[in-house]
């Protein structure tokens, strides 16, 4: 076989069809644009038309809304953190917060923040300083000697001070 003798399986590739080029070639006329009007132009056309019935976008009820004030977080479990330990990447002796999590490859970016989640287990005294933590990961660090410290304001219980 030689490099000249390569080609493609018969039927592999299709052949562009050349519209426009008379009745003849069965693409003619209104080169495959159907009739006249606004379907038949270039660039203008209504999205979600249904020929002046309701839209479906429309028909269909509205739910919920987007809280702009939400943090986007990423959520880090346990066993994650403890595994960056074991590999080495991770100093368990200083307190592990959002810029430690990328340094080590944990996280690829920091957003806004981070969660710990409490799946798997932890087995040094870790401190970690970050914006959340589940119950369950909290009881699990400090089981295992660790602390973990909440950063970020409290919400508010709605209660005024007098």
């Amino acid at each position: 076989m030689k490099l000249n003798e390569i080609s493609d399986n018969a039927g592999s590739r299709k052949g562009r069809m050349r519209i426009g080029r008379g009745i003849g070639s069965g693409k003619g006329k209104t080169g495959g644009r159907g009739g006249k009007g606004q379907t038949a132009r270039t660039g203008v056309r209504i999205k979600g038309f249904e020929g002046g019935q309701m839209p479906l976008h429309r028909r269909l009820p509205k739910r919920g809304f987007t809280n702009i004030f939400a943090l986007d977080l990423n959520e880090v479990n346990l066993d994650r953190v403890q595994g960056a330990i074991d590999r080495g990447v991770l100093d368990g002796k200083d307190t592990i917060d959002v810029e430690a999590l990328v340094r080590a490859g944990v996280l690829r970016r920091p957003k806004h923040g981070v969660r710990l989640l409490g799946k798997g287990e932890i087995k040094a005294a870790i401190a970690f300083a970050v914006h959340g933590a589940s119950k369950s990961a909290v009881a699990a660090v400090e089981k295992a000697g660790g602390s973990v410290k909440i950063l970020g304001a409290k919400k508010e219980t709605g209660e005024t001070a007098a």
